[in-house]
């Protein structure tokens, strides 16, 4: 969902299948879904395929748990010629309490390429269309 001021919202609820031995969603579960979220903005941007080339630091600061609605806000920080830096941040509503606890804030840098896997500028025209093989007509 893109809000009126170009935030992407993405929202998953936790299955048991993302869960460790301690019962809490594996981190890379919570990483994977800053990675979509980051290109799910990328693509607003430009059409083109968007790659990752950088994630800074990440520090899980809460736990999130089975059932848990997990809420990633995506948003442009910066802005380069081929490039665009996200920032995500990532909230758990708790399931027996509904509150919301922060979880984690990622910045992500994407980077447009076009078919032979080279950087473009995102203004470009779209790069993407039904001859590009990633879609079957």
């Amino acid at each position: 969902m893109q809000h009126p001021d170009g935030e992407i919202v993405l929202r998953v609820i936790t299955m048991p299948r993302d869960t460790n031995h301690s019962g809490t969603v594996f981190g890379g579960v919570i990483m994977s879904y800053i990675d979509q979220a980051a290109y799910a903005h990328a693509r607003t941007l430009g059409l083109h395929r968007w790659v990752t080339v950088m994630v800074e630091r990440i520090e899980f600061v809460a736990p999130v748990y089975v059932g848990e609605m997990v809420t990633l806000r995506a948003c442009t920080a910066t802005t380069g010629r081929t490039s665009v830096t996200v920032r995500v941040v990532v909230e758990a509503e708790r399931y027996t309490t509904g509150q919301t606890a922060r979880v984690t804030v990622a910045t992500v840098k994407m980077v447009a390429i076009d078919r032979q896997h080279r950087p473009i500028p995102f203004s470009a025209p779209a790069t993407l269309g039904p001859d590009d093989g990633l879609n079957p007509v």
